[in-house]
């Protein structure tokens, strides 16, 4: 058993804890000449276009309609459901047009900063219903926004909580509330809002865009696939198009799937494993589960979502390189073709992965790779050994690669 949280290297647990407080990673912005912007990995200019990564794949952009790129932006684990929305293009719900709205977000956020003693005083006069409670409302949608863009999910949430207090029925604050919880990996909660928004603007595209995220976090593909057709029935989107023919693929292969279950996980298995194997591996995740979350001092507070395949199927769904052996996407997907038990090399797989979902859940999406992996292989047992000497010689010969580098 890996030593405890508390026994772990100083270095560890200096990093698990700058994650805790600060819960970001590094990619690229694309800044549209539109003023949209694009959160994504891995941007290269490459002739007339502009190519980068999101979960949905590699994408282009005409690089006439790029304005600029922003190095080292923030972005959440890629991958996840929370990782997929920060690349989404939202359009917000048509809303009629206040007098003076402009003037309140120019005067909410200026400098590169919000400024707090305009939203207070703002704020000081208002009640809900009036004028004043929509200038509250708008000034703190505004700061939404800008820490939004900034990756400061933190900020970002207690001004969208603020926004939606003063005006409870505006769709615009609504949707952008649940995009907040969906970016922070808080499915729940997003889609308490979502269904709140879809009762004020039932014909907005994003609602159901969103929900559909929201659901597939929640290891409800059934239901997202549902939605993200409603949206697409409503207006065409790539990003939507991408993740439902991703959603139909798993529909296709689990189809035939059986099913079990126990306290923290929900498995879908392949007709042809053996009933037995499934039940040692939920067995094998109860225990591994028992030990991270004392590690770790978080309990995940939705069941976890276990897929195990055939070597074939799991190629198909995931389009993973084939040295890949399991991915966690959200749900833990595993091959386990020819296995009749849980071997020691499986085990550790699926502790690997767990601690996967465990930091995901923990730092709502945002943790850095290098500390995803870093922390994932130090629970499934990997250790540095002789290879520690070289790393501190390395580092204190200032040759070390910069964080950000680690990223992808």
């Amino acid at each position: 058993m890996p030593p405890r949280i508390g026994h772990l290297p100083k270095i560890l647990l200096t990093l698990v804890w700058v994650l805790a407080l600060s819960g970001v990673a590094l990619a690229d912005k694309i800044v549209l000449k539109n003023g949209r912007k694009i959160v994504a990995y891995n941007v290269v200019e490459d002739g007339d276009k502009v190519r980068y990564e999101t979960s949905a794949g590699e994408m282009a952009l005409p690089k006439s309609i790029v304005d600029h790129i922003e190095r080292g932006g923030l972005t959440p684990m890629m991958g996840s459901p929370a990782a997929a929305a920060a690349s989404l293009n939202l359009e917000p719900p048509e809303t009629p047009a206040n007098a003076g709205e402009s003037e309140i977000d120019k005067s909410a956020v200026h400098d590169g900063a919000v400024d707090r003693n305009y939203i207070n005083r703002v704020e000081s006069g208002a009640t809900a219903g009036t004028e004043q409670a929509n200038q509250a409302a708008r000034a703190h949608h505004a700061a939404a926004e800008f820490e939004m863009a900034k990756g400061d999910l933190e900020h970002a949430l207690a001004d969208a909580r603020a926004a939606v207090f003063y005006e409870p029925e505006d769709p615009a604050m609504l949707l952008d509330l649940a995009y907040v919880y969906l970016r922070r990996s808080e499915f729940k909660q997003s889609l308490e809002y979502l269904e709140r928004a879809k009762r004020y603007a039932p014909k907005n595209a994003d609602v159901y865009k969103l929900e559909g995220w929201t659901y597939y976090g929640l290891n409800r593909p059934d239901q997202a696939v549902t939605e993200w057709r409603k949206s697409l029935a409503l207006r065409p989107d790539s990003d939507v198009q991408a993740a439902l023919d991703k959603a139909l693929r798993d529909k296709t292969e689990e189809e035939n799937y059986r099913e079990n279950e126990s306290a923290h996980f929900q498995l879908k298995y392949n007709g042809a494993a053996e009933p037995a194997l499934a039940r040692e591996v939920l067995h094998t995740l109860e225990g591994h589960y028992q030990q991270i979350e004392s590690e770790l001092n978080f309990s995940p507070p939705d069941p976890i979502g276990v897929v195990l395949y055939t070597s074939e199927g799991f190629a198909d769904i995931t389009r993973a390189p084939g040295w890949v052996g399991a991915l966690n996407d959200g749900r833990i997907r595993v091959p386990v073709q020819g296995l009749t038990g849980v071997d020691s090399e499986l085990s550790r797989v699926l502790r690997h992965e767990l601690t996967h979902s465990f930091i995901q859940q923990k730092t709502h999406g945002r943790a850095p790779t290098w500390i995803q992996e870093g922390v994932a292989q130090w629970m499934e047992g990997k250790r540095s050994d002789e290879s520690a000497a070289v790393l501190v010689q390395v580092y204190d010969a200032g040759q070390a690669a910069p964080l950000g580098q680690l990223e992808g």
